[in-house]
């Protein structure tokens, strides 16, 4: 007699294998795997598919699943995971209610985010996205001298992505809750000494109530008015509107801007049109080996939860 094998159903997977390039193979040798080529679906179309696969685990990348949703869910769900590492966008208290497990893939992007952090450091430092902006527009003044202002990044103080900075000659600080006293950079008290002792400042923080809004115009006035704010993490970590004003008035030098409050932002937004501003559509873990590696972390998770001893459990 064979054993029925249980269903993995991927919500949404065109947001991950958004270029047929990643394998399923190991999440596929233990589960039986459905995956719509959807990126953001109707939540019907999602209760409609769910309802009718009667899933084991549902695996979901950054769409939201709200009470209703997942109060909609046949008995046969007992795990959610969230194809990343952010679950801001799952009701947690809901999915307690019906007693299933909420798990997230931490991790999975380290390397890929830390290099876009380090390429968007390098970028202000040699006004890169500025020289191209003047000669798209035909300015030319740039030649044989640059008027932009360009310096070298050694010496320089980085609030975060420490192994690359030190290599780089930068050095790291870092605020985090939970501090290491063994760690090879400077541990900071709070946030605020960080601001204001950073050339940059990079955001790897979750999105919760404590941190929303948390890089506002206040912390923004703490920083040097030659700092770069570089945000990787969630785009509603910093109020947009305190950091447009603080591009404007010279507050602060510049912002990379890899996540926004709304993706993409709205078509009036000045994060478009600001010099000193840099929109990236949140590409720090695209690169192909990254969402091979998400998908190969999945089948992990789902692997050991069905084994009895579930691991990254966030809920």
């Amino acid at each position: 007699m064979t054993t029925k094998q249980p269903k993995v159903l991927i919500v949404n997977a065109a947001r991950v294998d958004f270029d047929k390039s990643i394998s399923l193979t190991k999440l596929s040798a233990i589960a039986e795997v459905s995956a719509f080529d959807e990126r953001t679906p109707a939540e019907a179309d999602s209760r409609e598919r769910i309802a009718a696969a009667r899933p084991t685990v549902i695996v979901t990348k950054e769409i939201p699943v709200g009470r209703e949703l997942i109060e909609s869910f046949p008995e046969s769900v007992k795990l959610i995971c969230e194809a990343g590492t952010g679950f801001n966008n799952i009701d947690l208290d809901a999915a307690r209610g019906k007693g299933i497990t909420v798990c997230n893939v931490a991790g999975y992007s380290t390397d890929s985010v830390a290099t876009l952090v380090i390429t968007m450091v390098l970028s202000f430092s040699s006004s890169l996205v500025s020289q191209q902006r003047m000669l798209a527009l035909g300015d030319r003044s740039n030649f044989p001298t640059m008027p932009l202002p360009h310096f070298e990044v050694g010496g320089k103080t980085l609030g975060r992505v420490a192994a690359i900075a030190q290599a780089l000659g930068m050095h790291v600080l870092v605020s985090s809750r939970s501090p290491r006293s063994d760690a090879p950079y400077e541990m900071v008290g709070d946030v605020g000494e960080l601001l204001e002792r950073s050339d940059f400042v990079s955001l790897h923080c979750p999105l919760t109530p404590r941190t929303r809004g948390m890089i506002d115009a206040k912390a923004l006035k703490r920083c040097k008015p030659t700092a770069y704010i570089i945000n990787t993490a969630r785009g509603a970590i910093i109020n947009e509107a305190d950091l447009v004003a603080a591009l404007q008035s010279g507050t602060i030098a510049g912002a990379a801007l890899d996540v926004q409050e709304t993706e993409p932002p709205p078509p009036d937004s000045p994060l478009y049109t600001l010099p000193n501003c840099v929109l990236t559509p949140h590409i720090g873990w695209q690169r192909v080996e990254t969402r091979q590696r998400l998908m190969d972390l999945i089948a992990d998770n789902v692997s050991a939860f069905l084994s009895g001893r579930p691991v990254n459990v966030v809920s």
